[in-house]
Order: C-alpha cells, then structure tokens, then sequence
C-alpha cells in the first residue's frame, strides 16, 4: 500500500469516526423520544382499533398483543440480518451467540438476585453477547484456525458459562427458563419497547451501510480493493446479529433464536437468485412463521418458541418443493 493510500484510508476513517460520534448521540436521542414518547400512543391506538374491529381474545389480550408484537418485530429484523449471514456461509454464528446470550441472561439474574435494582438481563445478554461477537472476529482475523472454531469456542464457551451460573445455587426460577426455551406470555412491555429500539437500529443500521455489505458478501477481495474497511463492516454485521438474538429470546428462547435467522432465508433463496428479492421474501416467510406459529401455539398448547421453529421449517419445505 503507498503512503498516498494509506493518508486517504486515515482520512476516511477519520471521517468516519467523527460521523460516528456525531450522528449516534442524535439518533440515540431520537430513538429514546420515539420509543418512550410516541409509541406507547400508537400501541395502545392499533391493538384498540384491532380489538374493536376484530372482537377476539387473540388481539384483545394484553399479553399476546405484547408477544404478537414482539414476533413481528423479530419477523422483520432477524430475516434482514440472517440474508447476510447465510450468503457468507456463517449461519452458525447466530447459534453461538445466541448461547453467549444465555450466559448474559444467567449473569444478569444472578447480580440482580444481590442487587434489587440491578437485574437487568436482557441488557447483560446484550453485553456478553456483544463481547462474543467482537471475541469471534477477534480470533478470526488474529489467528490461523479455519472459521468454524471461534464460532464452536463461543458456542460451548457460552452455554457453559451460563450453566455455571445458573448451578451456582441461586434460585432462577421459571425466569430462566422463559429465556432458554421462550416463553410469549413472559414478555413485558418494556422489553417490547426494546424490541422496537433494537428493530429500528438494525435496520437503521442496515440501510446505511447495505451497500457495503453486500458488495463485501459477494467479492470481500474486491471491496479491500475498493478501500472498504471490510473488519469495520464484518464486526458491525456480528453485532447487530447479537442485538436480534437478544431481542428475539424473549420469545424464541436461547436454543431457538438462531432458527430465525437462517430458515427463513433459506426457504426465501429456494425460490429467488436475487439477493434484495430474498431478503423481502425471507422477512414475508418470517411474518408467516410468527403469526402461525403463534396461533398454532395457542390452538394446540404447545411452546411458542417451538411452534414459531416449526412452522418456518414447513414454510422451508414448501418452497423446497415448490421449487422442484
């Protein structure tokens, strides 16, 4: 690399950092106001307008209007972030971080049983989930192993951390419980309006840098050429994985979440070669596996997480055949 390249590529991320530091206080001002002060309006107007209109228990309870909206945000985000991962062949990434996830979840519960205003769980998930995610493409870049193992170290290294804790002898009650396996009714109001932060920032996020994105998850050799900062991209794609997984155990649960992110996506590229054309039709198949999923849950008692899973691998299935 010349030296004239190497000042452009200091200049750019110059720019780039000061960018950074202007516009997230403001949008992170923004998205607080919006969360805090407008939602909680538009909530209340649309399931009352949709409970008038429709009359069932299935819009009219709280809870499962808090879960249907949940799962729809979830619907939108996971596919969205799952197209990049899928086509970068790094499906099982969600998988590890989702068990980092579980780990932050087991922390979180754990300070909070000593600590009555510190029991934060989601939030610690999104920590150690965040700190899996940079640890990830940490030893990818410094190391020599194959791209599998950081990913299998995170994986195991997680759930084990999290099983420590939870062993420890503190009782975790069915709190744990909803996390790992899912649990729609256990879905507060205030995580909803996390989901909400957490859906507009990914696709905030993605909308800004998609262009870079996906010219990396076609010809990463191409985009070094083209002076992208292919590392800064690859770390922003991990972590904004680890914010959806975070949002989605509340529902989906630890040992599911990642589902969310590939089958989708994968039912979606059976039936386009075109990667925005999947990305619109994986977030349509999500859609269809949170509303099914849902009411097959309730129809049938059985686990919403699981239900949610199944339902998006039949809609797989059929576009599997579909196109035979």
């Amino acid at each position: 690399m010349t030296v004239r390249a190497s000042l452009t590529n200091l200049a750019g991320s110059r720019r780039r950092l000061v960018g950074v530091v202007a516009g997230v206080p403001l949008a992170a001002i923004g998205l607080y106001a919006f969360i805090y002060g407008v939602f909680p309006t538009l909530y209340e107007a649309f399931w009352g307008a949709t409970c008038s209109a429709v009359g069932s228990w299935l819009v009219c309870s709280g809870f499962l209007q808090r879960g249907f909206t949940t799962g729809l945000l979830i619907g939108i985000a996971a596919p969205i972030v799952g197209t990049y991962l899928v086509n970068r062949q790094m499906a099982l990434i969600g998988e590890a971080l989702a068990h980092t996830a579980f780990a932050g979840v087991a922390i979180g519960i754990f300070l909070g049983s000593f600590v009555e205003w510190g029991s934060f769980p989601l939030f610690t998930a999104l920590v150690v989930a965040a700190i899996a995610a940079l640890g990830i493409q940490y030893i990818s870049v410094h190391t020599d192993s194959h791209a599998d193992v950081p990913i299998a170290i995170m994986l195991t290294g997680g759930f084990a951390l999290g099983i420590a804790v939870v062993s420890y002898g503190i009782a975790f009650g069915r709190e744990i419980n909803s996390y790992l396996f899912g649990d729609i009714l256990f879905v507060p109001f205030g995580n909803v309006q996390l989901m909400v932060g957490l859906t507009l920032a990914v696709l905030g996020m993605v909308g800004l840098t998609h262009k870079q994105l996906l010219f990396i998850t076609f010809d990463r050799e191409a985009a070094r050429l083209a002076r992208i900062d292919v590392w800064f991209y690859d770390t922003l794609l991990i972590v904004l994985t680890a914010l959806v997984i975070v949002a989605a155990m509340q529902i989906l649960g630890a040992i599911l979440v990642a589902a969310m992110l590939v089958v989708p996506v994968a039912g979606a590229m059976q039936l386009t070669n075109s990667f925005t054309q999947g990305m619109a039709l994986s977030v349509v198949f999500g859609e269809l596996s949170v509303i099914f999923g849902i009411l097959f849950s309730y129809q049938w008692s059985i686990a919403t997480g699981a239900t949610i899973v199944l339902t998006a691998i039949a809609i797989y299935l059929v576009a599997l055949l579909v196109s035979r």
